[in-house]
């Protein structure tokens, strides 16, 4: 919704999660379309999703197709649905797609980034995916990440914080982590308090924020629980986190010493907007997208990367290390990445009609 907002032209947004109380504009609703035992799901390994006789798959295309029919829309932004974009392409319909890190070579990921017209990539062209062929190069734009964040102030402190604070960010899409590795690491560097953000901390029942969709990556509500909310944790002398309801993660992140995080895109777009010093440790999803972009971050000298969770013994070295290492962000975040990506969506829109579409999953 941050690109929608920024963009002349109406936008319809069209999805299967719950439509946010903040969007005002057209909505399309989808059925969804998961299912415990598809048949053929990938049809052959071509494509992603495409389970055999799902009445949920089978009217969730035919509302899309339905809706392209009828309001003939000038582009098609679709962020992580391969099928989407194709339907919308044989459709005659031009198509813009999420870029994502990782290993993007596979029959499906290929069709959908070879039929788009341009490929939407939220990080920045200094640190560019490698193994990409020349012509998904020569479509991509970099917009530099994309954060709610971007531009708000940093709060303004009443007195330095009498204590070193080391938040941690973690995923909605799983995570690694035990509360013994929070509480072994903890007890490690007791010199240091530890806010939780997010999914399990210990001591506390889950709750994850609302999903706000958005027809591209790093929307409010997607991927990180930064984004409209999230479970906030103070530790304790035993290591335990107490539940608290953090509505407004930004005033935590700005003050933080040191942000450990997952590496999804989302999560290090905030980073980056509160320019905090940050451990990112990657998740393991498909394709390798959080492991690739951990790559990025290290080869650009912007955060203190690990690939798995650190031993208790290494986390005072390693927060040391994280808190002194010079603030690079400017680098990954321009702080107008919505509106980079608002001026490419506009300029490849611009007909008549003058009416857009964006498809999250």
């Amino acid at each position: 919704m941050c690109i929608a907002s920024r963009t002349p032209d109406q936008v319809t947004l069209l999805s299967s999660l719950p439509r946010p109380a903040a969007w005002t504009g057209p909505w399309v609703p989808l059925p969804t379309d998961t299912a415990d035992d598809p048949l053929d799901p990938t049809a052959g390994g071509r494509l992603h999703w495409v389970p055999l006789h799902h009445p949920g798959h089978r009217e969730r295309m035919g509302i899309i197709a339905q809706w392209i029919r009828r309001e003939s829309p000038s582009l098609f932004v679709s962020d992580v649905s391969v099928e989407a974009a194709a339907l919308a392409r044989l459709m005659g319909v031009p198509v813009v797609v999420a870029a994502m890190r990782g290993d993007r070579k596979d029959p499906a990921h290929r069709l959908g980034y070879d039929l788009a017209d341009a490929l939407l990539a939220p990080w920045p062209h200094t640190v560019p995916e490698p193994g990409w062929p020349a012509h998904w190069h020569a479509k991509t734009v970099h917009t530099g990440s994309i954060s709610r964040y971007d531009g708000r102030p940093r709060p303004t402190a009443d007195a330095a914080p009498a204590t070193k604070e080391v938040a941690v960010m973690l995923g909605a899409g799983g995570t690694h982590l035990t509360e013994d590795h929070l509480r072994e690491a903890q007890r490690a560097t007791p010199d240091w308090t530890w806010t939780v953000l997010g999914g399990r901390a210990p001591g506390n029942r889950a709750r994850g924020g609302p999903a706000a969709p958005a027809g591209a990556p790093n929307a409010p509500g997607r991927g990180t629980p930064a984004s409209g909310g999230g479970t906030a944790g103070r530790s304790t002398p035993d290591g335990a986190s107490p539940s608290a309801w953090l509505e407004d993660p930004w005033p935590v992140l700005c003050r933080a010493r040191v942000v450990v995080t997952h590496a999804g895109q989302n999560a290090v777009a905030e980073c980056a907007a509160a320019h905090a010093p940050t451990v990112v440790i990657p998740e393991d999803r498909p394709h390798g997208e959080q492991h690739a972009t951990a790559r990025a971050l290290r080869t650009a000298g912007l955060a203190t990367v690990r690939d798995s969770w650190p031993d208790a013994g290494e986390w005072p070295a390693l927060l040391t290390e994280a808190a002194a290492r010079p603030d690079r962000w400017d680098q990954w975040s321009h702080g107008d990445g919505a509106d980079r990506a608002a001026r490419l969506l506009t300029d490849l829109a611009a007909r008549p009609t003058r009416r857009t579409a964006c498809v999250p999953r």
